[in-house]
């Protein structure tokens, strides 16, 4: 998983009139919590916002008045007009405890399916896992090029190395459904075995 930098500047007062004034100046409220003490402090909104509104999930270095701690963002509260970021928990990192986390998922791959007219599916654009720092991934792909119309991709097989995953096992990730004008699955294996009849009839006849 990458590592991003921030930096931010320990909150004096906590209150509802300290708040406000952190938002009206163009910062965030946070707390770090995880090591057992709480650490109230703030970070400019623009920085913030290129982590919260990002794709992919982020380690990140927080630099707190110098001191240096590794978190990740678990919990935001955003304003529900301007979606702007009101509040953000982060979790502080330790090499030997484990940390939940949802980790976005890539589709890979030309599905012999959508080729053949079929519609894909994908149900989850994220994945809700539990493992230790070093072993979460940036992301996870799966490759859909096997997928024919019908067929689908579920949790149980996405394997990562180290990580649990914490979704339904049987729960589908991606899918090809049928569309009008398709081939289903059955057609799709009898016109490829049409079409070495007949490439093996004209070898014959040559």
């Amino acid at each position: 998983m990458k590592t991003v930098q921030l930096s931010g500047s320990l909150r004096a007062n906590v209150g509802k009139k300290d708040t406000k004034a952190i938002r009206r100046n163009g910062g965030v409220p946070c707390v770090l919590y995880g090591s057992g003490e709480q650490t109230c402090f703030s970070v400019r909104s623009v920085d913030i916002e290129k982590l919260i509104f990002s794709p992919n999930v982020y380690q990140v270095e927080l630099d707190i008045d110098g001191t240096k701690k590794m978190a990740i963002i678990q919990a935001k509260q955003m304003h529900p007009v301007t979606d702007k970021p009101l509040h953000v928990d982060f979790l502080e990192l330790s090499d030997d405890k484990p940390v939940k986390v949802g980790i976005p998922l890539r589709v890979v791959g030309r599905s012999k399916g959508v080729m053949n007219g079929g519609r894909l599916m994908t149900i989850f654009r994220r994945i809700n896992v539990e493992g230790l720092p070093k072993d979460l991934p940036e992301e996870v792909e799966i490759d859909i090029t096997p997928l024919r119309i019908g067929q689908s991709y579920r949790v149980k097989d996405i394997n990562i190395p180290g990580v649990r995953t914490l979704e339904n096992e049987n729960a589908v990730v991606v899918s090809v459904k049928m569309a009008r004008g398709a081939v289903d699955a059955d057609d799709e294996e009898e016109e490829e075995g049409a079409e070495g009849g007949e490439e093996a009839a004209e070898a014959t006849e040559e």
